[in-house]
Order: structure tokens, then sequence, then C-alpha cells
């Protein structure tokens, strides 16, 4: 089985990243792995798991209808801003979260399960340094968390495969987490070298392949965490890059170093060399 190779990484970005091998734990690349990222949407995997696990216990009603309150109304990433019916069921909400990160379905659910208790799943499962923070907000003035969610790139990658392994809560709740997850349409960044359908790719894709990511973005930053298995194994992988300002936009080069990783991830889960290799 092929190495997972870093691409020279840009000194001017914040990095924290890890990639593990799903079955033996073992650590296939690491950079600065426990510095605190801004995560931005990464966050709201926390409220899946918030909303798995009650649906599970049965506190949620799949088909619950939800209000959203006038003061969490916010706009930009996601459909059901957009849409002509906004009064949805929980599972519906939850589907939206995790196949467009919809920052109007994302506060909707968390008002009706209470920003404390999702704040609180974070730390319940052992991480000291990633978390889901606050509200999607329109604005974020100056007596507002400083970001909806942050992390560490060692964490980030535990949690994709604790729940890769059906240990976050239960396997029930696992597996519905991912399932959600299953469904993400943002292949932009290291799941970009994939190759795979972004907008069906729930069964096994190219090469045999099955992602299940969450992705994060502002002008600031880029965030892709997520499991990842084909016919010659699986890895469990987090890449967080922040930078400083938008007057200096680093996304051209973050994004080019998270296909390099992408691209080595697949050739690790897959057995086939890309195409830069066989020509060699």
């Amino acid at each position: 089985m092929s190495a997972v190779v870093l691409p020279a990484l840009d000194e001017r970005v914040r990095w924290s990243l890890r990639v593990i091998d799903t079955s033996t734990g073992a650590v296939l690349a690491d950079h600065t792995s426990d510095l605190v990222c801004e995560t931005a949407s990464v966050g709201k995997v926390f409220l899946l798991i918030e909303v798995a696990s009650r649906l599970a216990d049965g506190t949620l009603r799949p088909d619950q209808l939800v209000e959203i309150p006038d003061e969490h109304r916010v706009a930009d990433s996601g459909l059901l801003y957009l849409m002509r019916t906004q009064r949805l069921p929980v599972a519906d909400l939850a589907l939206l979260v995790g196949a467009v990160s919809d920052n109007l379905a994302t506060n909707a659910l968390l008002s009706l399960c209470g920003l404390d208790r999702v704040r609180a799943v974070a730390p319940g499962l052992g991480y000291a340094h990633t978390t889901l923070l606050d509200y999607i907000r329109n604005e974020r003035l100056e007596d507002m968390p400083w970001t909806p969610s942050y992390g560490t790139g060692a964490e980030l990658c535990d949690l994709m495969r604790r729940l890769g392994a059906g240990e976050v809560v239960s396997p029930e709740v696992s597996g519905q987490v991912f399932e959600w997850l299953g469904a993400d349409t943002d292949t932009s960044m290291v799941a970009s070298a994939l190759l795979l359908d972004p907008l069906a790719h729930l069964d096994p894709d190219y090469q045999g392949m099955v992602l299940r990511h969450k992705t994060g973005t502002t002008s600031v930053t880029r965030v892709d965490t997520g499991h990842l298995t084909g016919p010659a194994g699986g890895v469990a992988y987090a890449v967080c890059a922040n930078w400083r300002g938008a007057d200096d936009d680093l996304r051209a080069p973050v994004l080019a170093a998270m296909a390099a990783i992408g691209e080595s991830l697949r050739t690790y889960v897959t057995g086939v060399p890309g195409e830069a290799a066989v020509a060699s």
C-alpha cells in the first residue's frame, strides 16, 4: 500500500491536518494537527450527532415539523432560505445540513435542540479543542462568539474515525450521521481529486470509493474532514486551513494543496496510482 504524501504547504497559511488508517489507527500524515483553527460549518456535525441521538431515543420524531424563530433567520449557504415552504420536518432539515450545509436549517435545529445542549456534544465525546460554538449569523458582532465552530485536525480526524466505526453514541447514531453526510455536495476541496459524482455518491463510486465528509468555508477558511474507503483500505482525515484576511486571498494555493492531498488519499484507498505515476 502506498504512503500518504503531503504536498508543500503554503507557509502563510495556518494548517492543522491529520490522516489515519481506519483499520490500524496508524497516523499516515500529520502537520501541526493540534493547532486550533476556525472551522466554519464543520461544527454542524455535532448538531447532527445531537439530532440523531434524539431521533434514536425518541425525544424527536423524524416527521416533527420545526418552526424557525425570526431572530435566527439567515441566508447564504444552503437552499432552505430560497424555498417557498420552510416549515420542514426534523429529518429533512438534518438532510439539508448534511447535503448543502444549510444555514437556515442549522439554526432551526439549533433552536429546537438548544445551543447549550449542542455545545456540550463535543466535550461529551472527549474533545477539548473542537466544538460547535454558535448559531450561524448574518453579521458577527463584537459581543458574539468569534466563530460558529473551531477545532483541530487531530480531533476532527478522530471524530470521523469514530463515526465510521460506529463509536459515536451508538452504531445507529453514527450511521445516521454518516447517511446525512453522504449527501454532501461540496467536493471542491480534498474530495476534488476523487472524481466522485458531487450529487450522488452514497454508494461506491469512482474506483470503488465511498466518501462521508463535511466541509467549511469562509473568506479566510477552507476545511474538509471525512472518512474515505476503497478496495485497498480506508482513511479518516481532516485538513484545516486558515489565513489572515480577504485582502490576501490564499484560496488558490490552499485548494491546490487540498487536491494534492486528496489524490494521495485516493491512491492509498484504491491502490490505483495516478496518471502521473503511470506515465513515469
